[in-house]
């Protein structure tokens, strides 16, 4: 008897369409894989445990992956110097501020504004509607 579907499921993508199969098929294909079953677990047997699996076939230890208490500690300590590094150069921060943005004086944005009206009316008087 078949005890577990990953063979089943590799041997049944190889074959053409499981529907167009005749009872008689099926039942010698139900043959075949319980023959290469008992093959398999005889091979692992004399290999080993994954001796003999079809491709695809999980192997090996899957679970949790775990950390050691030393490893959880490095981690911790680590960021405690990150944020007492970033609290430390926030006190700088907040102390210095930042430069004032130097402005135009009223004389020079009347300089400007008067070379702008200058730009426009040439622009007008040859037709132009854009610059």
């Amino acid at each position: 008897m078949l005890t577990h579907s990953a063979p089943l499921f590799y041997y049944s993508r190889n074959m053409s369409n499981i529907n167009d199969l005749t009872v008689a098929q099926l039942k010698r294909a139900v043959e075949i894989m319980e023959e290469i079953e008992s093959l398999q677990a005889q091979l692992a047997s004399i290999g080993g445990r994954g001796a003999g699996r079809p491709p695809g076939a999980k192997t090996g230890k899957t679970g949790k992956r775990r950390m050691s208490a030393a490893g959880r500690a490095r981690i911790a300590a680590a960021a405690k110097a990150r944020w007492a590094r970033f609290r430390r150069g926030a006190g700088a921060v907040r102390a210095t501020r930042a430069p004032k943005r130097k402005r135009f004086s009223a004389a020079a944005r009347a300089k400007l504004s008067a070379a702008a009206k200058a730009r426009w009316a040439k622009a007008k008087a040859s037709g132009k509607s854009t610059l």
